[in-house]
């Protein structure tokens, strides 16, 4: 009997869901319904102080109130720190983690990018080999955070969507951050270490983290997680000015439409709309699109929100 497939849903209490979150969601949920995947929820809730507590009972909600669903129990990443430690430990062990103090300032003076994880430049590697411990480490006083090695070799994403991609990590980010000197595991490993246990071997996201995909194919590699999961890398959804959907382009949230009465199926038809899934807006159900979805239709270009879409929800 062939396994079933394993998919997650994993939103990140940072703010509230918006249009664009939402949109991802729906493509995910409606592969998954479409191909009998496994649905799993997981809140990525790790980011310090971005993260806000009451965001995530309200997504889960907002995600219920379109219709979706999927299995419990839903898993918190500010639960699994022993976990990720321990995934820490063994890269330790095997060589391929190392103490950094840099802070953001010598980071950037040293020409490279800033010192999180989620940083786009290069790491100048400024602390590999210069400790020889933790302690020594510690000793100079700085809060410590842990790199993983990468090296100057190419890494394979083949996107079921984006086609495929080459990364060389030693290039595109040099060595990265799996533990931040907050003693917090960075989305990086944590993302690697819960999909592996979970059994995630299907995951939708943006496109926005299609070199995350190497990185987190290198991280499986060296933990020994088995193969690479297969990857939907979708384009995001923007503003008119071309730049992700966030504030400046007024209120996006869910929250917000369904306060000002829209009802779910109207949400709904614009992210099918925008999905390459209906022809124009209008309202419709979770079962309706499911067997409507046909990957071949969605838009390889970023989604612009627009005043249509916004005066369509509204009813206007």
């Amino acid at each position: 009997m062939t396994a079933q497939h394993v998919t997650r849903l994993a939103p990140s209490p940072t703010g509230a869901l918006h249009l664009g979150n939402a949109r991802t969601f729906l493509v995910n949920y409606l592969l998954a319904r479409q191909r009998s995947w496994r649905v799993r929820m997981r809140v990525e809730d790790l980011d310090g102080p971005r993260v806000k507590p009451q965001w995530a009972g309200r997504m889960l909600d907002e995600l219920r109130w379109l219709g979706m669903d999927w299995e419990e129990p839903v898993v918190l990443q500010s639960r699994r720190g022993a976990v990720y430690r321990q995934a820490l430990e063994r890269l330790i062990r095997m060589g391929a983690a190392y103490p950094c103090v840099c802070s953001r300032k010598d980071v950037e003076l040293a020409g490279g990018a800033p010192h999180d994880d989620d940083a786009t430049g290069v790491y100048p590697n400024l602390c590999r080999g210069r400790f020889a411990s933790l302690e020594e480490a510690a000793a100079t006083g700085r809060p410590v955070a842990w790199r993983v090695r990468t090296d100057d070799a190419e890494i394979t994403v083949l996107d079921r969507f984006a086609g495929r991609r080459d990364f060389n990590l030693k290039r595109v980010c040099g060595d990265f951050v799996v533990f931040k000197n907050d003693s917090l595991a960075a989305y990086q490993l944590a993302v690697v270490v819960d999909d592996a246990e979970a059994g995630v071997d299907c995951i939708v996201r943006g496109d926005d983290l299609l070199d995350s995909a190497a990185r987190q194919i290198h991280l499986r590699r060296l933990l020994g997680l088995g193969p690479e999961p297969a990857y939907w890398h979708l384009p995001l959804v923007v503003g008119p000015d071309g730049r992700r959907l966030a504030k400046r382009h007024g209120d996006t949230r869910l929250e917000h439409y369904r306060r000002l009465g829209a009802p779910p199926q109207r949400v709904l038809g614009v992210l099918a709309y925008w999905s390459g899934i209906l022809d124009r807006r209008r309202e419709a159900s979770l079962e309706e699109l499911i067997p409507l979805f046909d990957p071949a239709r969605m838009p390889h270009t970023p989604t612009v929100f627009t005043k249509a879409d916004d005066d369509f929800l509204l009813g206007r």
